[in-house]
């Protein structure tokens, strides 16, 4: 399963690889975990278009964001069944989630793990088969989406990540030349997209970059005591002779 990745955000990138114009490096993060803001592709009157979503779908029946960390990833065996998917997947509401890397943690032998980033061996970015949900929130269009996950317990890359005694699974990586087939083709063929990307696949490990505590703001100085009113003179007396 594929929680955090890294989206391709630059013009350039998604012009050259995915045949979009849209930049969305001065707007989006760097990196991504569920609920956060990403762009993903569809298909617009048979034409690609990026758009910003939600990483983690809403269906129709759910407005909160925070549902979105039960919904980031799609199992391909339930797809077409679960409440939280099947209306899109029945729609042929289908996408394209434009990552240059993904991140997956690998466990040791003593259990603990290491967070490693799986990138393509030439350097392209993937191209990740998704569904997605649209609504109307006060007039604006927004999006939410999903990646497809399929079983990887044989394969001999992927078979490596996540904790041992759980079932292992990988984003549905597809080539360049499938991504239009994927999003347009008709829902009884969709299926046939579902199946391990073979590589190659380079991976290293890439620990989280540790936070930076904030400083502690400096103590305010010690607040001075107020000089005392200088006591008033007496009165002067008049002279009585």
């Amino acid at each position: 399963m594929c929680a955090n990745y890294v989206p391709v955000t630059a013009g350039d990138e998604l012009l050259q690889f995915f045949g979009v114009e849209r930049d969305f490096s001065s707007e989006l993060p760097p990196e991504l975990y569920p609920t956060g803001m990403a762009p993903f592709i569809r298909l617009v009157n048979g034409t690609r278009a990026a758009e910003a979503g939600r990483f983690g779908l809403l269906p129709s029946w759910r407005r909160e964001v925070s549902y979105g960390v039960n919904t980031y990833n799609s199992r391909c065996e339930t797809i077409d069944r679960l409440p939280s998917f099947k209306d899109s997947w029945k729609k042929g509401l289908r996408c394209i989630v434009p990552a240059k890397a993904v991140y997956e943690p690998r466990y040791n032998d003593d259990d603990t793990n290491e967070r490693w980033r799986i990138e393509k061996e030439n350097g392209e970015p993937f191209g990740i088969a998704g569904i997605y949900s649209q609504r109307f929130e006060n007039g604006l269009e927004c999006f939410s989406f999903s990646m497809v996950t399929v079983n990887c317990s044989d394969h001999p890359f992927y078979r490596q990540f996540h904790a041992p005694g759980k079932e292992k699974r990988m984003p549905v990586f597809l080539e360049p030349e499938e991504y239009d087939a994927w999003m347009s083709c008709p829902l009884d063929d969709a299926a046939r997209y579902f199946r391990q990307w073979p590589g190659p696949f380079k991976g290293s490990p890439s620990p989280k970059t540790p936070r930076v505590p904030k400083a502690a703001k400096p103590a305010p100085p010690p607040k001075q005591p107020k000089p005392s009113p200088a006591a008033k003179p007496p009165p002067a007396q008049g002279d009585l002779f």
